[in-house]
């Protein structure tokens, strides 16, 4: 019992080191278990998808380790682990954070540890996500109907394009040419309703465009997903080539401050209050607005500036306006007009008001001036 209480204390005293108090897979902190196979420090969640791929681990509090075990750890730890199983990370593929969905934690270990990626030493041929040209079949939701049809997507780095035909037969053109100077993905697999679910956003003229698409194969989504920020990246480094990787890795894909359902009047305030799903894009200080979560393209947008250039966020009562079931308001006003939503409970109306707020706090950058 004294090697069990000695070796939970030594454990604990090595997670309170900075390399590692955060897991070594997502960067939660406090992780309170660990692989004793890998010698590294990782959260619950994190535990659970190690164990699924066959690697050995315990909770530090609750499971019993050996002496062995413990020197193991104490002569490893989270820093040596990433100096050999991250060795040779591209600065464009994304590292999954504690709030991102499982497909991407669980690739990003796969990719580490059971394909070796990242270790500098890949004797296979180039990644599909290193060489700036991928092609390949995804299901994609019909954009005035439910249902989700294979179609031929095809990535160009050296064109900055992504284009995806309607049929298999090409000779017919593609169905839409994207331009990567404008497109981001987000993982969405509750709106979408399948857990390889990507949303693919883009500019077509003056409106704001999404694609909804899954794999069957997580590993296919996430190289998806990984070669879209590859060329991105590239994207970046053309368009603005004094610009440092801590600058451009932030803009490579994003994800969005806050989505969710509110109502909406109209700008006299006493029209009949309508449903809408909203997203709310901090980079480009964009709310916008759709009929329902998974549409096409938006029914409107509103800009979200500073407080100096005239924008405000408060709560709000509505006088005048009908039809309205959500009774906690949001007002958002602008130099030309006054918009009002209403959230279903005031949990909601609070995180629409954090969030806002906080854009609405953020310096404006050249391109919103």
């Amino acid at each position: 019992m004294a090697n069990h209480e000695r070796n939970t204390n030594i454990l604990l005293q090595l997670i309170k080191l900075p390399d590692n108090s955060r897991c070594a897979e997502c960067g939660a902190t406090d992780p309170e278990w660990a692989s004793y196979t890998l010698g590294m420090f990782v959260c619950l969640n994190c535990s659970g998808i190690h164990r699924s791929l066959s690697s050995r681990v315990k909770s530090i509090k609750l499971d019993y380790w050996d002496d062995k075990m413990v020197e193991f750890m104490k002569s490893n730890g989270n820093a040596k682990n990433r100096a050999l199983y991250e060795k040779a990370v591209p600065p464009y593929y994304y590292r999954p954070k504690e709030s991102d969905c499982v497909v991407l934690k669980e690739q990003w270990i796969r990719a580490k540890y059971e394909r070796m990626e990242f270790t500098g030493e890949t004797k296979y041929p180039p990644l599909s996500y290193t060489t700036g040209f991928y092609e390949g079949m995804l299901w994609k939701k019909g954009k005035e109907n439910t249902q989700f049809l294979k179609r031929k997507f095809v990535l160009s780095e050296r064109e900055f394009t992504l284009t995806y035909y309607n049929k298999e037969n090409e000779s017919k053109g593609p169905k839409a040419l994207i331009s990567i100077k404008d497109i981001n993905a987000t993982f969405q697999p509750e709106k979408i309703g399948h857990p390889n679910g990507l949303q693919i956003t883009y500019q077509d003229d003056d409106h704001t465009r999404n694609l909804y698409v899954y794999h069957e194969s997580p590993q296919e989504i996430v190289t998806w997903y990984n070669a879209i920020r590859a060329a991105r990246y590239a994207y970046l480094k053309t368009a603005y080539p004094t610009g440092r990787d801590a600058e451009l890795i932030p803009k490579i894909t994003r994800n969005y401050l806050k989505e969710g359902y509110m109502e909406k009047t109209g700008p006299l305030q006493n029209e009949p209050f309508k449903k809408r799903w909203f997203v709310l894009d901090s980079q480009n200080r964009k709310l916008f607005y759709f009929k329902g979560q998974l549409d096409a393209e938006e029914l409107g947008v509103v800009f979200i500036g500073t407080e100096k250039k005239g924008y405000s966020v408060k709560e709000c009562v509505p006088k005048h306006a009908q039809g309205n079931k959500w009774k906690w308001g949001v007002m958002v006003e602008t130099p030309k007009r006054q918009f009002v939503f209403m959230c279903e409970q005031d949990r909601e109306q609070k995180e629409w008001l954090d969030a806002l707020k906080l854009v609405l706090s953020r310096p404006m950058s050249p391109l919103h001036q």
